[in-house]
């Protein structure tokens, strides 16, 4: 990788001599503008406004336009008196944990290479301390004619700097929310939830960008002299207008896609177990009702018990008594088969 930029990192009274990389590469197809009637390469011209004639690029240079459309001349030399410290310095100006950076500030990345062996040592010590301590470097720095903003980072075991858009820059999203009022029900966001756990996670490094794939099959058809391959009609399907129905399809899409099967789209379990648990304590309270019934006819104990249930609730009562007349009737029939079996054998002897 060839290195843009030649500086240092200032980290206090710390110079840390540095290379800057490019990060990041572009991989995107780029195309000329032709005549389409023959084919001819079609080219911007840099042309003087007031001499009309091309000129070299050794004869551009920068100028500013005021408002009333006066052109105001900056040579380098201008540009050289200004009162930059960070023209070839990345000058740390704070830590912060990351999480304090919003994405919408984040601009382009480069790497920041230590420049030489007496390098080494600084470079390693800012990069193990950002590690330990969890957080990202603020720091400013002036490139390709202006002052940025930045943020260093360790990527491996390298130092990575992120340009990044100064507050000012990044717009308010002001009036872009829905300005009606609308209510989401907890069943939706059940559907939703079961939703992102259907579709999951995914590896980054395994999507790539398959509009340059198809693009690139297009471009070496037509190299061949051959007809470009068709792309596969779209699925279509029809205009869903109940957000439910929506958010149940995908979820049964996505299963199907990942080869799992489709089933029926419920709740989250919590709101079942919500739901059952009245009928789990009613549950209860049934079993322990029959087992005191059960055991009232088996068990002295158990028929105290049904006593005490008797004085709350008039229909118990009477069928413990009707219980009750019955027992001392079988007691006094057995009582007088005992006496009568005593009577005969006393007659007998």
């Amino acid at each position: 990788m060839r290195s843009i930029w030649n500086g240092a990192i200032s980290f206090g009274l710390v110079s840390i001599p540095i290379k800057l990389v490019n990060a990041t590469e572009s991989h995107s197809i780029s195309f000329r503008q032709i005549h389409t009637e023959d084919g001819g390469r079609v080219r911007y011209r840099k042309v003087c406004e007031l001499e009309d004639r091309e000129i070299s690029q050794a004869e551009i240079g920068k100028g500013y336009e005021d408002a009333d459309g006066t052109i105001i001349p900056i040579t380098d030399e201008d540009l050289s008196h200004l009162p930059l410290p960070t023209a070839k310095t990345i000058e740390i100006v704070a830590f912060v944990p990351a999480e304090r950076i919003d994405p919408l500030q984040m601009d382009a990345s480069y790497y920041l290479q230590a420049g030489g062996a007496p390098a080494a040592k600084p470079y390693t010590l800012l990069r193990e301390a950002l590690k330990r301590s969890n957080k990202v470097a603020i720091a400013k720095f002036a490139l390709r004619g202006r002052e940025r903003l930045g943020m260093l980072r360790v990527v491996e075991d390298a130092i990575a700097l992120h340009g990044l858009l100064w507050p000012d820059e990044v717009r308010a999203p002001e009036g872009l929310a829905p300005d009606t009022k609308v209510t989401v029900s907890d069943k939706e966001l059940d559907l939703a939830d079961a939703l992102m756990d259907t579709l999951g996670e995914i590896d980054l490094d395994e999507l790539h960008d398959e509009y340059r794939e198809a693009l690139e099959e297009v471009v070496a058809a037509k190299a061949a002299g051959e007809a470009p391959p068709e792309s596969p009609e779209p699925a279509r399907s029809g205009k869903v207008l109940d957000l439910m129905a929506a958010l149940e399809k995908s979820v049964r899409d996505a299963k199907e896609s990942r080869g799992e099967e489709p089933g029926e789209v419920r709740q989250l379990p919590q709101r079942k177990s919500a739901r059952a648990a009245p009928k789990q304590t009613g549950g209860k309270k049934s079993t322990a009702r029959t087992a005191k019934s059960t055991t009232s006819t088996t068990s002295t104990t158990s028929t105290g018990a049904k006593k005490t249930a008797a004085a709350k609730k008039t229909t118990a009562k009477s069928s413990q008594g009707t219980k009750k007349t019955a027992s001392a009737k079988k007691a006094t029939a057995a009582k007088k088969t005992a006496a009568k079996k005593t009577t005969a054998r006393k007659r007998t002897a």
